[in-house]
Order: C-alpha cells, then sequence, then structure tokens
C-alpha cells in the first residue's frame, strides 16, 4: 500500500515528519445536520491531546472557533480544518456543515481531503441516512474515495446500534450491504434516571477483547462469558467480509475448513480493503464524560484513519491544464515536483484580512515566493462560470489553524493543507503554480444557487460601501451567485437556501459593515398589444422664446413571439421631416423600453409612422421623441394589453417515492410536466415549464416535499402570456403610474 504509516494503536502526540506525504492524512467528516460532527472532532482532538479536558486549546477557546467557524441556530455554516496529531502522523480533520443550504462547504472539503468519515445519529430516525447523505455518499464512490462511517448519540438512541448498522448497509453498501459491517460492538452502562445508557466501551470483533473506557481512558479487558456467543455471528460476518476483499485467494478456503485466522493478517487484508474503498467499517464513538481523556471509540477512529485511510499520495490528483502554451507536466504527490496547489476555502479576518485555505497537491508552497494565480471560478454545467482572471502574486505568511490563532508555518508539502494570508485578490477554486510553469485544475461543481434574495442599501453611507462587500462576499462563497438584473433593477443574490440567506445578511452587517434590506424579488415581465391600435402623439408648448412642436401619428400592432419592436416609416408628402423620423423612433423605443401599464418592457410589436405635423422653428429631435412616446402610450390606452411571464424549463431529480407528490406540486404551480425518466437507481427525472413567478421559492418548498432528497435545476424558456385574472391585478397600477413623459 505505498508509503503509508500503518499504525494499530496509537498515542498522542509524535511529531509529523517535515515534508512526507505518508505522514499526512486528509479526512472530511461529513453528515446530516444534528448528527454530531463538530462533537466527534472535538472529541478527536481531545484524546489526540490537541484540547484539555476541558475542550479547550491553550488560548481559552474551543474547536467551535477553529477557522472562524460560525453557528446560526446550532448549525455549523461553513468548513472548518482542525489538525491533530496521532502515532507520528498529522491528521487534518475536516469540519463540514450537515445543512443543505451549506453544501458548497461540503464539496470543498471533499475537494480537500483523500478519505470521508461519515456520521450518522442513532438519535435520529433511522431515515436521516438517506437523502442527501446517499448523495455525498454516491459522489465519494464516482471517485474512488475511502469511507468509514461512525455511529454517534448511542446513549441516547431511538435505533439500536444493529438496526443502524443494517440501514446503512442497505442505504449506502448498495449492491453489496456485507460491504458496510462493524468493527466493534458497543458497551452500555446501566440505565440512568433518564431511561438512557450511556456508552461505556466496545468490543473488538475480531480479538473479542472489550475496551473500557468507563474510567476516562481505554482500557483492554478481556470479554464477558455471557458476551462470547452473541458476538460470534457478527464475528463471523466481519472475518468472511474482510476475506472477500483479501488478495490471498487460499484465506478463504483456509478458514472454511476451520483453520483460525491471525488477527494481524485481517487487520492488514482490512485496512487495504479500506484504503481501496471497497470496504466501509462502521465504528461507534460518543464524546468523553466529564473529566474524562478520552471519548469512546475515538482511539478506534484514529488508528483506522492513520492505519486504513490512504496517504495524499495514493490518491490521484485532480486533472491539470498547461497554460501560454506549455506542455503537460506528469505530476504527483511529490514535495520536489512542480507546484500545484489550489484554493478550497476564502475567509476573512477582522485583523489579518483575507485569509485562504489551500491544498497543496505537488511541490512545496513557501511563504515569500511568487506564484501564478489562475481562475475560472467554480460552476455547474447548467450555468455560465465566472469570469477568468490571472495574477502573479507574492505568498503570504502561512500557518495552520489552533483555536482562534494562527501557528506559523515554515512551509507546506504536497499533500497538507495551510492558511494563507494575503493571497492577493485569489478566490475559491483558483490554482496556484510556479511562475515559470503556470497550470490549471481542473474545478470541482457547485450547486446552481436558485433562491433569489433582492437587496437594497439602507442608506447613502451602505450604498457607497455595498458594490465592494458583495464583491468580496461572492469571492467567498462560490455558491452564491450576484446579479444585477438590468430588466428589474434590482440587485439580486442568489442563494442555496434561506439559512444561506440569513448568513449572507449577517456577513455583509458584520464582516463588512454594510446595512442592507430585503426587499420582494421581481420577476422580468413583459408587456405587449393584445389588439392593434392607433394612437397620436401632440407635444406643442409654447412658453416664450423658442417653444416646442410636433405630432405624429403611429399605428401599432402584434407580432409573433420573440419578434421585438419593429419601426416603420410610411410618412408621405414630408409631414414629418426626415431628420425627425429618427426621432420618432428614439421616443417610441424609450417609452417601449419603460413600458406601457406597469412599467415593463414592451417587446413583440410593429409601430407604423404614418403621418405628423412638423414646425419649421419649433420642431426638435427632442419634441419628437416626446411626441412619439405620447403616441405609444396613447396607442396602448385604447387597447388590451397583455402581460408575458418568463417560463422556465425544469429538471426535477428525487426518489421515485416522491414522483407523485411532486408533479401534483408542480402541477398546481401552473407547470407543464412534459415527461418523466429514469436517473439512476431508484431515482427519476421530472421534467416541467413552471412560469418564473411560481418557483421563486421553489429550492425551499422542494426541500420540503423530498425531506431533502431531491434537487433541480432551471433555464429560461420563453414569455408567454400570463392568465387573465393574474394580469388584471398588475393592470390594476396603470392609474397610479406617474407619467413617464
Amino acid at each position: 500500500m505505498g508509503d503509508r504509516t500503518h499504525a494499530h494503536t496509537g498515542a498522542a502526540g509524535g511529531a509529523t515528519t517535515a515534508g512526507r506525504p505518508s505522514s499526512v492524512r486528509n479526512v472530511v467528516l461529513v453528515g446530516h445536520s444534528g448528527s454530531g460532527k463538530t462533537t466527534l472532532v472535538e472529541a478527536l482532538a481531545q484524546t489526540a491531546g490537541a484540547v484539555n479536558r476541558a475542550g479547550r486549546v491553550e488560548d481559552g477557546t474551543t474547536l467551535s472557533d477553529y477557522d472562524g467557524i460560525e453557528h446560526r441556530q446550532q448549525r455549523s455554516v461553513q468548513l472548518s480544518l482542525v489538525p491533530v496529531e496521532w502515532a507520528g502522523c498529522r491528521i487534518n480533520l475536516l469540519d463540514t456543515p450537515g445543512y443543505a443550504d451549506f453544501v458548497g462547504e461540503l464539496r470543498a472539503g471533499l475537494r480537500a481531503a483523500d478519505a470521508a468519515l461519515f456520521v450518522v445519529s442513532a438519535a435520529q430516525e433511522a431515515d436521516a441516512v438517506a437523502g442527501a447523505t446517499r448523495a455525498v455518499w454516491e459522489e465519494c464512490a464516482a471517485v474512488g474515495m475511502p469511507r468509514a462511517i461512525v455511529v454517534t448519540h448511542l446513549d441516547t438512541a431511538r435505533t439500536p446500534f444493529d438496526e443502524m448498522v443494517r440501514v446503512c448497509g442497505e442505504v449506502l453498501g448498495g449492491d453489496d450491504p456485507d460491504a458496510v459491517l462493524p468493527l466493534h460492538l458497543p458497551v452500555h452502562g446501566p440505565e440512568g434516571p433518564d431511561g438512557h445508557a450511556p456508552l461505556t466501551g466496545l468490543t473488538c470483533l475480531l480479538t473479542r477483547q472489550v475496551l473500557d473506557y468507563s474510567s476516562g481512558e481505554r482500557r483492554e479487558k478481556p470479554p464477558d462469558d455471557t458476551r462470547r456467543e452473541p458476538l460470534r455471528a457478527a464475528r463471523d460476518r466481519l472475518i468472511e467480509g474482510i476475506i472477500a476483499e483479501s488478495e490471498d485467494e487460499t484465506l478463504m478456503d483456509r478458514y472454511l475448513g476451520g483453520a483460525e485466522i491471525d488477527a494481524a493478517s485481517l487487520v492488514e487484508d482490512l485496512e487495504r480493503a479500506v484504503a481501496r474503498g471497497t470496504f466501509h467499517p462502521v465504528l461507534a464513538a460518543a464524546p468523553a464524560a466529564e473529566g474524562a481523556r478520552q471519548g469512546v471509540g475515538t482511539v478506534e477512529i484514529l488508528d483506522l484513519v492513520t492505519g486504513g485511510f490512504p496517504t495524499p499520495s495514493e490518491r490521484p490528483i485532480p486533472g491539470v491544464t498547461p497554460l501560454h502554451g506549455a506542455s503537460r507536466p506528469v505530476l504527483s504527490c511529490d514535495p520536489d515536483g512542480p507546484l500545484v496547489a489550489e484554493v478550497v476555502k476564502t475567509s476573512s479576518d477582522p485583523y489579518v484580512g483575507r485569509v485562504s485555505l489551500v491544498r497543496v497537491f505537488s511541490g512545496t508552497l513557501r511563504p515569500d515566493e511568487t506564484v501564478h494565480v489562475f481562475g475560472h471560478g467554480l460552476t455547474d454545467p447548467a450555468r455560465e462560470a465566472r469570469p477568468f482572471h490571472e495574477a502573479e502574486v507574492r505568498v503570504g505568511a502561512l500557518s495552520t489553524p489552533f483555536g482562534k490563532q494562527q501557528r506559523p508555518l515554515t512551509a507546506c508539502a504536497a499533500g497538507d493543507l495551510a492558511c494563507v494570508a494575503k493571497l492577493g485578490t485569489a478566490e475559491t477554486g483558483d490554482t496556484l503554480s510556479d511562475p515559470d510553469l503556470p497550470l490549471l485544475l481542473d474545478p470541482w461543481t457547485t450547486p446552481d444557487p436558485l433562491l433569489p434574495l433582492a437587496i437594497e442599501a439602507h442608506s447613502k453611507a451602505d450604498e457607497d460601501k455595498l458594490s465592494q462587500g458583495l464583491a468580496r462576499l461572492v469571492a467567498e462563497d462560490p455558491t452564491m451567485r450576484l446579479e444585477q438584473n438590468q430588466d428589474t433593477h434590482q440587485v439580486v443574490l442568489w442563494c442555496l437556501g434561506e439559512a444561506h440567506q440569513d448568513v449572507a445578511l449577517d456577513r455583509l452587517r458584520n464582516r463588512y459593515g454594510v446595512q442592507v434590506d430585503a426587499v420582494p424579488h421581481e420577476v422580468a415581465l413583459r408587456e405587449t398589444f393584445a389588439a392593434p391600435s392607433t394612437g397620436r402623439g401632440r407635444h406643442v408648448k409654447q412658453s416664450g422664446g423658442h417653444g416646442q412642436y410636433a405630432i405624429c401619428e403611429i399605428d401599432v400592432e402584434p407580432l409573433p413571439a420573440g419578434s421585438g419592436v419593429e419601426f416603420v416609416d410610411k410618412v408621405v408628402g414630408g409631414s414629418v421631416p426626415r431628420q425627425f423620423i429618427s426621432s420618432v423612433e428614439k421616443g417610441v423605443r424609450a417609452q417601449a423600453a419603460r413600458g406601457v401599464v406597469a412599467g415593463h418592457p414592451l417587446v413583440d410589436v410593429r409601430v407604423t409612422l404614418r403621418d405628423g405635423k412638423s414646425h419649421s422653428v419649433d420642431s426638435s429631435d427632442a419634441a419628437f421623441q416626446t411626441a412619439g412616446a405620447l403616441a405609444l402610450r396613447e396607442a396602448a390606452a385604447d387597447t388590451r394589453i397583455r402581460f408575458l411571464e418568463p417560463v422556465d424549463e425544469v429538471r426535477v431529480v428525487i426518489p421515485d417515492d416522491y414522483v407523485g407528490p411532486v408533479m401534483s406540486d408542480l402541477s398546481g404551480r401552473r407547470g407543464r410536466v412534459i415527461g418523466t425518466e429514469q436517473s439512476g437507481s431508484g431515482r427519476t427525472l421530472v421534467r416541467a415549464e413552471v412560469p418564473e413567478l411560481e418557483i421563486d421559492r421553489y429550492a425551499v418548498d422542494l426541500r420540503s416535499l423530498s425531506h431533502g432528497a431531491g434537487r433541480f435545476d432551471r433555464a429560461y424558456a420563453r414569455h408567454e402570456a400570463m392568465p387573465p385574472q393574474l394580469a388584471e391585478r398588475l393592470g390594476e397600477r396603470r392609474e397610479n403610474r406617474p407619467d413617464d413623459a
């Protein structure tokens, strides 16, 4: 297995060998909101000696303060790096938010990691394992990322441990549930007054030893006689699962023949299977009790990470593209190779400024060196990427987080992670490389933000700071998209959900000092004529001195969808001088852009100028522009105006169980279901056309309807006539509309 450092038993401390990928493990923690990921990270750090028994680092902060982690309504909302030392290895624990609104932070964690710990809670309903957790599991499986499962909250469990193992095997194991098996069985103490039995230890299925944590530290004990028989079935199944993954083809025959298989050989085969991503052990864990040094199961997790999870050199480097005619290099996780690193997260520190979390894939990153920064943004295929940008930037100080402090680093070698201060204007997803060999890493995808938040500055002072604050906010979070809508003249932040919106507003207010107000989001409607009409624009004013005189008569007729505004000149006899024909057209088009009823652009009409009058002295370009606008408004007043609304093509992917409710919901939104088709095992793609007015909040509603298991994308299709009853409500604004001429 390459140069991985094996460690079957661990000990806190131990200096990591600098510059050796073999001594680094990058592990991302994934799980449903409330599953206990952050608590598990704190327990692992306490066992590794990174924090004291009170759960605090030496500066007095807790691990929840690592990397400026924020909490909103008891939820972690951003990726947090927690490095610990165990058995001579540096373990970079990447704690990710569990709530769906912050899936962009989860994707960043997956990019930076080489293996994943999926955390599931026995205190939640068993179906909490499904949905979003299964989707992330499938993402990891697609790239062959090794995975293990940790079951938490067993002391307050709604679901017994063996039932959680069964559910994980069925939901996450797919066609091979025997690839998801426990390494230990939990041992519970006596029930307390609340009816809950604390988790006091584990029984190792391979060695049959009881790992007792009741004293605050792990102690090995021989198993009780009463527990030997119940362990037999679970142990036999685990051994058969390990042997099935073994490279030794004689092992199964020996086992079936009754031979006793050496535990050390089984552990070695287990670690190989875990590192290959073909076997996924299930472990149990609980935080340390008051005054205890080690949480239950934390030693076993750290041992699995150091002994079973792959080193960075055993994982492939993302694809790279050479820039500016350079040849494509052959890259590996080599500290002496060409520099290739990536910004996986961007945050702001009130004292340091912008801080970039960087994963180094090749070479070594050092302070005060110049690097080439190239970015194409992160994108989903459904939307355009952000503009390309590149620069040569001097690297600032390197550090690693420790509470609210940043501990300085002299270098960051291939396979490791570091925080870089003041890395110019580098954004999340940007590639750092050698200026003499500029390279670009293939991007990872982020979901398209589909929940709009229209905002406006609270005051003039805020308006001056708004543009810069929004630019910095979007640079930090690639799952947030900024739009300045040319039709509605609104500033719109597109987010992933309501919690994402709350965090965006909070960061603008507290981090960038910009107060904004949320306003109703407007959809870009259009207006058109329902029938032909005529109009006469008369602009005659004489107030002493040079006057204004212009009269024009027009015909307006509707055109097919997509025709825009056509202008036709049919003036004869010079009633409107040639030099003023274009002036009438300007006035007509300007009024069409402003709208004729409710302020929405007028489209799909032909305007024909057929007659008019002029004055040899008082006629002017401005006068005929005004007359043209008045003529169009008069024509609109004498006929019915139709409102056109944008219609999107919507693609919804949901589990088969939710197809009926989703299709019914789309129909209730005035949607037309075009068709359905299978989209992988147990999932269906529903295609529909739905008016934009009806799906402003669909990102929130679909999550509720599908219990977080559905996703959708949308793309503009066309504008269509709005139903008369809805159009009447907009038409009521005609009387209150101010004079635009």
